[in-house]
C-alpha cells in the first residue's frame, strides 16, 4: 500500500540546490503541445463529401526541438500557447478556412505545411531566437479526424 507522504523540507535555490546545478545537460530536447479548433471548410475539384461545405474539430501537435537555458528549460509551455493562441489560432478557430487561409484548396495537406510555416516564423522572431536556444519546428501533425491526420516534418520543409 502506498502512503501520502508530506515534504520534510521543501528544497530551496542556492541552499539545497545551486543555480549550476538546474541545467542538468546540453543535449538537444524536444517539447510537443497539442490543441485544437473547431472550423468549417470545402475541397475545390474534389468529389466526395467534403466537396461540401462541413467542419471539424482538429488537433494540431507541435514538437519543437532546441536546448535548454540555465535554469533547464527549453520552452515554456505557456510560450507555445502564447504563440498558437496569437499568431496561428486566429486564423483558425471558428473560422470558414476557405476565408481565412491563404489562397490554397484547405486539405489537411496543405493546412499543416501552412500552420508549420507561422509556428516556424514565430520562433525565428529576434525576440524569440535571443530567448531560446537553438528552437525550431521539428514536425506539426494536423488530425483532421481521430485517425486522420497530415504531417510536416523540419527535414521536408527545410530541403524542398
Amino acid at each position: 500500500m502506498y502512503g501520502f507522504r508530506i515534504v520534510d523540507k521543501l528544497q530551496k535555490i542556492d541552499e539545497d540546490i545551486y543555480r549550476d546545478q538546474l541545467k542538468y545537460h546540453s543535449k538537444r530536447v524536444l517539447v510537443s503541445k497539442e490543441f485544437t479548433f473547431d472550423a468549417a471548410h470545402h475541397l475545390h475539384n474534389y468529389e466526395g463529401k467534403c466537396k461540401n461545405l462541413h467542419g471539424h474539430t482538429y488537433r494540431v501537435i507541435f514538437g519543437i526541438s532546441g536546448f535548454v537555458d540555465e535554469r533547464g528549460l527549453m520552452i515554456d509551455f505557456g510560450d507555445i500557447k502564447e504563440i498558437w493562441k496569437n499568431e496561428i489560432e486566429i486564423f483558425l478557430d471558428h473560422k470558414y478556412l476557405n476565408e481565412t487561409l491563404p489562397p490554397m484548396n484547405t486539405t489537411a495537406e496543405n493546412m499543416v505545411v501552412w500552420i508549420y510555416g507561422k509556428m516556424a516564423e514565430a520562433l525565428k522572431r529576434e525576440d524569440r531566437v535571443n530567448q531560446y536556444s537553438g528552437a525550431r519546428v521539428e514536425f506539426v501533425r494536423l488530425f483532421e479526424t481521430p485517425t486522420s491526420y497530415a504531417e510536416a516534418r523540419r527535414e521536408w520543409m527545410e530541403v524542398e
